[in-house]
């Protein structure tokens, strides 16, 4: 399909739903700096292939907010689809925050992918579009719904880093942790940063470009490790490893399910960096300690 029809399919799917612009940022569930190929909707739907910027669509427009690196790149490749550049930072072009302020109203809806946006900017978001009466729709991957042949999730192998060149075991690591967490009266801490995993469990993995993190999330509770991720990725030495250390390795998409079940916990959870989705699963049912991740 082409830009323009791609467009054209989102906004059939948007009409189905009811969503009346749909927000499509550069990001993967875990907030990272760069993102694989599954997660390049914005690209998808746009064409853009910076690897900075956001997409809004609605019914009657659609615009791409990126930065000055990319001003002459997007007006070349968003020339003919019909899309408005928005050049972040210059004089009186507004904010993709200011902009659907200014344009959503009484009884809209905003839809975007909820595991794709930090909790901390969809708080920001229905906040101010409280205001206006709009309404947040959150549970679609509009953008893959349309996705011909999209690329799968990366599932590259997972290796292991030695204490040698880590300086500190896993079972020290999550000891300092759970410290930290009862200083801060967590019963259960969840991380999603990718970074702050491998830091962790000291392993290392091939899923994001130029850095060297594997797709993961871990819920540590004063007792159990669990860390949710493609077991293909596992080889048999470091699973045997892991789950001797205490990790309880589970399915990678199983972490909303786990959030979704927890009851009256203290959960520590940093909510600029963990997703609106995984939020939302464990808010209602808990109390969240929103502070900075113990392993900053």
């Amino acid at each position: 399909m082409t830009v323009k029809e791609r467009i054209t399919a989102l906004r059939a799917r948007m009409k189905e739903t009811g969503i009346d612009a749909y927000l499509i940022p550069t990001d993967d569930f875990h907030g990272s700096e760069y993102v694989g190929e599954y997660f390049k909707c914005r690209k998808y739907i746009t064409g853009f292939t910076g690897s900075a910027g956001t997409a809004v669509i609605m019914q009657d427009m659609a615009g791409l907010w990126t930065d000055g690196r990319y001003f002459i790149q997007a007006a070349d490749q968003l020339e003919g689809t019909g899309i408005t550049l928005f050049k972040m930072g210059e004089p009186e072009v507004p904010t993709v925050h200011e902009f659907l302020k200014k344009n959503l109203t009484q009884g809209m809806c905003l839809g975007f992918d909820g595991r794709t946006v930090s909790a901390k900017e969809a708080a920001e978001l229905e906040k101010m579009l409280d205001e206006n009466g709009v309404s947040l729709s959150v549970d679609h991957d509009l953008a893959g719904d349309i996705w011909e042949n999209r690329p799968v999730l990366s599932c590259e192998p997972v290796t292991e880093l030695n204490i040698k060149w880590a300086g500190e075991s896993r079972a020290d690591k999550c000891a300092r942790i759970r410290k930290a967490m009862e200083k801060k009266g967590a019963d259960l801490f969840v991380l999603t940063s990718l970074d702050d995993i491998a830091w962790l469990l000291n392993i290392r993995g091939n899923d994001i470009s130029y850095n060297p993190v594997v797709l993961s999330y871990v819920m540590i509770t004063m007792d159990e490790v669990r860390l949710f991720i493609n077991e293909a990725v596992l080889h048999d030495e470091i699973c045997g490893y892991l789950e001797s250390m205490g990790v309880v390795i589970l399915p990678y998409n199983d972490i909303y399910k786990e959030a979704g079940a927890l009851q009256g916990e203290k959960v520590l959870f940093e909510r600029e960096k963990g997703n609106y989705a995984l939020y939302q699963a464990m808010a209602a049912q808990n109390e969240i300690i929103d502070r900075m991740n113990p392993t900053s």
